[in-house]
């Protein structure tokens, strides 16, 4: 069952009453008279956090609001099956970490053994040090080796329809191709890469050929505009920058050579753009300036394609730096290494989506954002893994692209963003149905949190109550997966990213460092290094100290707040910064979000706190409505009262707006710092980061007109 009622944090809470598992039929179903709502999975449904004291000097917390109380244990069938079905793993990394992750390690091919696991100064972390590598070599070479080498690496297919597929062994000589043009051009060991690509290919293959000469590379999204493109490259001084003619997005050409014409204009340590041909001059006509820019297709000649050696690299040579996205501010560029990033993210890979040997995988991301570079490239590919690649939009030609997707390609491991399924469940569970989806057999999740209903849907409609589904929380900054379930071992339960993944140490703090009881909020905390952590912002270290390590000593602050319950099951709050206050309650944004959503008429919602004179804050929300459904004042009224039947009369939203979407940056995450410039009537932020926007002005129009 789902409690409802209020407590407030700080006091025990309710016995948790649905602690038992329970299974549903065969698999993984709602019985019809289960309770709708479920909390969100990234969010905290009992907390209580410390937050900066107020001028009296007093402590306020976040007020629990909500339990949820469903588990899915696995299915037998599934859990006999699984790569990981002994729990004393978690054991065993707590008991010796290092030689948890050395064993990690060993499934990489060294040319270099390390000499020490681990070299910790806080918060300068070295792993494996003293080994050598190539990243490039553990995805390819080793791969050509074995029976893999005829084995399907990439399965890409173009919006428009054209398709390619890409053996190790085609792989191994795309790369080879890519990285002595990458010579050819006066890129060697250390200069800087930058890519400003569409999905095709030769952004996997470029990178791969950039970590095999030991070239770092910054892979700036496509839809970045030339100042956003421009500031990143400026940044990491790149030395030459790999674009395209075009990309196709819902039909159109994306400009990707003119923008980057553009944004090179201004950026003095470009000495070359390469360019892949695309879209075609039929298509697109491009500027070529001379003496800068190179065609790929003519680059590599027959006379410059050549085996180019992969070069061994110390296990903390830089692989690459990924700016972090945001509306203010200088972009964070967090660097990651060679060694121990591989690790974490091949096991990481391994285990969370239990991968087989004759498993078609698919990550929806974009290999722009971390999540492409860790569980598109890297980590894929050094587990030898078919991967599927998606150039296009997920509505083009009509909204069941995914899916027919799934379907052609006999996908089955699925791995795509909260924000996506909350799409999906606007446009309607037809789509879906169209196509079959029983090839599928595990489900991933990961980016904005997931609310409970879109958790629920997900399982439903698109695993049919067949598939565990994998909820993931983990940052641009942690480089892997850290809290998710392991699926042969652990039940989910909509609204908990669940357990730590072996090796990593989490905590709750308060304000002042202690440790909150169970069912209690605060500060999500990483107590020991691990791996694929971040080892700096490029270029700037005494932010990096400053941003993640200077509030607790040693121990790295994510920026969540999150809370922990009895069977040691992490509910994540999401930012910290997007509390609410209200008439001195604190209450968690993705509470009342997942209250919203939880309403059969609600697709997303994102709620922010707007001054007001009586409560110091007022609730204001911003829905985006399921297909069907027609905003008026009655449903303003129902959203409400629905929120006060769900939550309680305190978390009730003063202003309720209606918007066909939310702001989200490009790695859809929902601003909600603009919507509170919007209401509070600041100056907007840089919006040249977000996926739309159009949408924040016209937000902005709706919200001014509504007040007058």
């Amino acid at each position: 069952m789902v409690l409802t009622s209020v407590y407030k944090v700080c006091v025990p809470a309710a016995q948790n009453a649905g602690n038992r598992a329970t299974h549903w039929g065969n698999h993984r179903s709602r019985p019809p008279d289960a309770a709708m709502f479920v909390v969100n999975v990234h969010s905290v449904k009992g907390a209580c956090m410390s937050a900066p004291q107020d001028s009296s000097g007093a402590s306020t917390t976040i007020d629990a609001l909500l339990q949820e109380t469903r588990r899915f244990p696995p299915s037998a069938e599934f859990a006999a099956q699984a790569n990981v079905r002994d729990e004393s793993v978690y054991q065993r990394a707590h008991d010796d970490p290092e030689g948890f992750w050395a064993e990690a390690a060993n499934r990489l091919d060294w040319s270099k053994r390390w000499d020490t696991v681990l070299e910790w100064n806080a918060p300068w972390a070295k792993w494996f040090v003293g080994g050598q590598l190539n990243a490039s070599y553990n995805c390819v070479d080793r791969h050509i080796a074995t029976a893999r080498r005829n084995k399907a690496a990439i399965i890409w297919e173009g919006e428009p329809g054209d398709t390619r597929v890409l053996t190790y062994r085609d792989l191994y000589r795309e790369v080879n191709n890519f990285a002595a043009v990458l010579l050819d051009l006066g890129v060697k060991k250390g200069d800087r890469v930058a890519f400003y690509m569409p999905m095709i290919p030769e952004l996997a293959i470029g990178l791969l050929a950039c970590a095999r000469i030991g070239a770092p590379h910054t892979v700036i999204f496509g839809g970045f505009s030339a100042e956003a493109l421009r500031d990143r490259i400026n940044d990491s001084q790149a030395k030459l920058c790999v674009t395209a003619d075009g990309g196709w997005r819902r039909g159109n050409i994306v400009p990707l050579k003119d923008t980057t014409d553009a944004a090179v204009a201004d950026a003095p340590s470009i000495e070359h753009v390469l360019v892949i041909q695309r879209v075609g001059p039929d298509i697109r006509q491009v500027t070529m300036h001379e003496g800068r820019d190179v065609w790929y297709h003519e680059a590599v000649t027959r006379e410059s394609r050549r085996l180019v050696e992969p070069e061994p690299m110390d296990s903390e040579h830089p692989l690459y730096i990924m700016y972090t996205s945001g509306t203010t501010g200088k972009p964070k560029g967090q660097l990651h290494t060679t060694g121990g990033y591989l690790t974490g993210v091949s096991l990481t890979h391994e285990w969370i989506f239990d991968l087989k040997e004759e498993d078609v995988y698919w990550c929806t991301a974009d290999i722009g954002w971390v999540t492409g570079h860790s569980y598109i490239v890297y980590g894929p590919l050094a587990n030898g893994a078919s991967v599927v690649m998606y150039e296009g939009a997920p509505d083009y030609p009509d909204k069941d692209r995914f899916w027919a997707l799934v379907e052609k390609y006999g996908v089955t491991i699925l791995y795509t963003a909260p924000t996506s399924i909350r799409t999906f469940m606007r446009w309607g569970n037809e789509y879906p149905a169209r196509r079959d989806l029983s090839s599928l057999r595990l489900l991933g999740t990961v980016g904005e949190p997931i609310n409970p209903e879109a958790w629920m849907w997900y399982s439903e409609h698109i695993g049919h109550n067949n598939c565990p589904v994998v909820d993931t929380w983990w940052q641009t900054e942690t480089g892997m997966i850290m809290i998710t379930p392991l699926p042969g071992i652990v039940a989910t339960k909509p609204g908990s990213a669940t357990r730590p993944f072996p090796g990593i140490e989490p905590v709750v703090l308060d304000d002042g460092g202690n440790l909150v009881p169970n069912n209690t909020g605060g500060n999500l905390v990483i107590t020991r290094p691990w791996p694929a952590m971040s080892r700096t912002i490029w270029g700037d270290p005494d932010r990096y100290i400053a941003t993640y390590w200077s509030k607790y000593e040693g121990k790295y602050l994510t920026g969540d707040g999150a809370r922990r319950d009895d069977d040691g099951d992490y509910w994540l709050l999401g930012r910290v910064d997007d509390v609410l206050n209200v008439s001195g309650h604190r209450i968690g944004t993705m509470e009342v979000e997942s209250a919203l959503v939880s309403h059969p008429a609600v697709a997303e919602a994102a709620v922010i706190g707007a001054t007001d004179p009586v409560t110091g804050q007022a609730i204001v929300a911003f829905v985006t409505p399921r297909g069907g459904f027609t905003p008026n004042e009655g449903l303003t009224a129902e959203l409400k009262e629905h929120v006060v039947r769900h939550i309680g009369a305190l978390a009730r939203p003063k202003r309720i707006y209606y918007t066909t979407e939310l702001p989200k940056t490009r790695s859809a995450k929902i601003m909600r710092r603009l919507l509170r410039d919007i209401a509070e009537g600041r100056v907007l932020g840089d919006t040249t980061t977000l996926l739309d926007p159009t949408i924040v002005a016209q937000i902005k129009e709706q919200y001014e007109s509504s007040e007058g």
